[in-house]
């Protein structure tokens, strides 16, 4: 009987030490999480700095239709997506650009740009399933937005001002756009900067 008391004992320490080493585990964690940066889209120089409006103009979509950028836009904003039919990672990336079109569709337009052959882009259109965003052709279009790698983002908010650009090369960059314009920041990173006094003095 002392045996089976004994090993009871034990049983129940041992239970005791492996809930103190899972919280302590648990802890870690939390704090890895914290010291570890999300992966937000990566701003380059431009331009243009953030807060500014952005600069307004009417273009030509692939299929004839005017498209307007910038501006007072009745309480939406709009998603300029710098791609290209030649561009690995701008193929990859649609999935996720078509899916932001569904769940922000309340208050986000897309638009898809690009410039070179309208023949080669009306086959990407075509072959990719593109044909429910607006398309348009403009390198003049991009040199405004300062665009010099792609796939690019520029989020132009419902007074036409420029609330959030970047490099975007997966969906959590892409989202990293509209949880900085919430946030009232112009990007991630900043916001990491605002949120942490250490990370800001450290220059991350």
């Amino acid at each position: 009987m002392s045996f089976v008391i004994a090993s009871q004992i034990a049983l129940w320490a041992a239970i005791l030490v492996l809930a103190v080493v899972c919280i302590a585990l648990a802890r870690q964690v939390g704090v890895l999480h914290q010291r570890i940066a999300p992966a937000g889209a990566l701003a380059l120089k431009q331009p243009l700095k953030l807060g500014e409006a952005a600069p307004e103009m009417t273009l030509a979509a692939l299929d004839g239709s005017g498209v307007r950028i910038g501006g007072v836009r009745g309480g939406r904003s709009q998603l300029l997506l710098f791609i290209s039919p030649d561009c690995v990672v701008c193929e990859a990336l649609l999935p996720a650009v078509r899916s932001a079109q569904g769940a922000e569709r309340a208050w986000l337009d897309i638009v898809l740009a690009s410039d070179g052959e309208p023949g080669q882009h009306a086959r990407f259109v075509k072959d990719k399933g593109l044909s429910r965003f607006p398309y348009v052709l403009s390198e003049h279009l991009g040199r405004s937005f300062g665009v010099s790698k792609l796939p690019y983002a520029a989020l132009i908010d419902e007074t036409g001002k420029l609330s959030a650009t970047g490099l975007i090369n997966t969906r959590e960059h892409l989202e990293s756009l509209f949880v900085a314009k919430e946030s009232g920041v112009a990007n991630i990173q900043q916001f990491l900067r605002s949120s942490d006094p250490r990370r800001a003095s450290s220059g991350e």
